[in-house]
């Protein structure tokens, strides 16, 4: 039985696990993708007529809210920092507006988005309609921010498909070309992971859009639509998230 347990909690899946919560980043997105699936759970028993179920998962997304909320006290400063570094970085002039805008969007977002988790933890003392505009501008940063994400994905990409191009056209053959052959190989390789990893950020994107969107009356879609919609783009960024922080390994 001991051998079992140990087998059990020793288990490189639940080392794994335990590295990946260990990082607020990764707790962040397991937190956000249970609270979007509680979002669309809890519009989905409500339209069966299950009321108290329903109350129970907008509860659990309310507070998972208010919680992620706190967690990310300190982002502000970080995008407001990649905002600089992307201003004094060299590259397409195009890709690095875009990332600026972005960061600096996510900055102005994650600013008020503090100032409401004050007012829900009660440490200040907004008025409704004050804390009703607080969180419609909170709503457009963020919105703005995934905005400039998608731009400057469709620059990053068409920049890279015309890298992809001109390294395809580029192959020589021969013996006594076997090196430069190799390097090429090497470039190419990178470039198409860079792709790969610039439309799944654009797929995330994608799905993401429609959470502000939704929060600022510009579509209308249901509670429904909403949850899916982030809880695929919480499981996408979860999933890279894992990638990134357990070297790759799937389990």
């Amino acid at each position: 039985m001991a051998t079992i347990a140990s087998q059990v909690i020793l288990h490189p899946y639940v080392s794994q696990s335990l590295k990946f919560g260990s990082f607020n980043v990764g707790r962040d997105k397991l937190y956000r993708t249970i609270q979007y699936f509680s979002r669309f759970l809890a519009w989905f028993l409500l339209s069966r007529g299950d009321k108290v179920g329903a109350a129970r998962w907008t509860a659990l997304k309310s507070h998972l809210g208010i919680g992620r909320k706190l967690m990310r006290l300190g982002k502000p400063v970080e995008h407001l920092q990649a905002a600089l570094r992307a201003a004094s970085s060299t590259g397409e002039v195009g890709e690095q507006v875009t990332s600026i805008g972005r960061q600096l969007a996510y900055f102005g977002y994650l600013t008020y988005d503090a100032a409401l988790w004050a007012n829900a933890a009660k440490f200040i003392a907004l008025k409704p309609s004050t804390a009703e505009k607080v969180t419609k501008t909170s709503n457009r940063f963020w919105l703005a921010g995934i905005l400039f994400s998608i731009t400057h994905g469709l620059l990053k990409a068409g920049r890279l498909a015309h890298d992809a191009k001109k390294l395809r056209n580029s192959g020589t053959w021969g013996e006594k070309d076997l090196s430069n052959e190799a390097q090429r190989e090497v470039r190419q390789l990178a470039v198409e992971n860079l792709r790969a990893d610039t439309r799944y950020q654009f797929i995330i994107d994608l799905f993401d859009i429609w959470i502000p969107a939704s929060n600022l009356g510009l579509v209308n879609v249901n509670d429904g639509i909403v949850g899916f919609a982030g809880f695929i783009s919480s499981l996408m960024g979860l999933r890279a998230q894992w990638l990134a922080i357990n070297n790759g390994k799937k389990n």
